[in-house]
């Protein structure tokens, strides 16, 4: 005598299962390192937006004060607001001498630009 709805037993056996969690498996290794890739560009892209601005307030100082010297003092009166993990440094504040470096903490970049706008890392 057969027990009623055998024939007709539905669901995954589990060797579909072992299929399906081997796929999931395989594109987690796949995307998991790429997150971490991306990740880091987004913050050294962060490091260099914040250099970026930070150079732009100095040139709205100097046109001001041609011979002055900028100071992180002197950018904050002009508006700038550190952002969070990434550190400006004011490696020079001289109109002619000009060198700005930022980096974010989780980056993999310190980032430079002089008083001609030219960023390199």
């Amino acid at each position: 005598m057969r027990r009623p709805g055998i024939r007709n037993a539905k669901g995954f056996t589990l060797i579909e299962l072992m299929i399906v969690i081997a796929i999931i498996g395989i594109l987690a290794a796949i995307a998991i390192p790429n997150f971490f890739q991306y990740r880091q560009r987004s913050h050294d892209a962060q490091a260099m937006t914040e250099l970026g601005n930070v150079y732009r307030m100095a040139m709205q100082y100097y046109v001001d004060e041609p011979d002055g010297t900028v100071t992180d003092a002197l950018l904050r009166a002009y508006g700038w607001r550190q952002t969070v993990g990434v550190s400006v440094f004011v490696v020079d504040g001289g109109a002619d001498t000009l060198i700005l470096t930022a980096e974010h903490a989780q980056g993999t970049h310190t980032y430079s630009i002089n008083q001609k706008g030219e960023i390199s890392y």
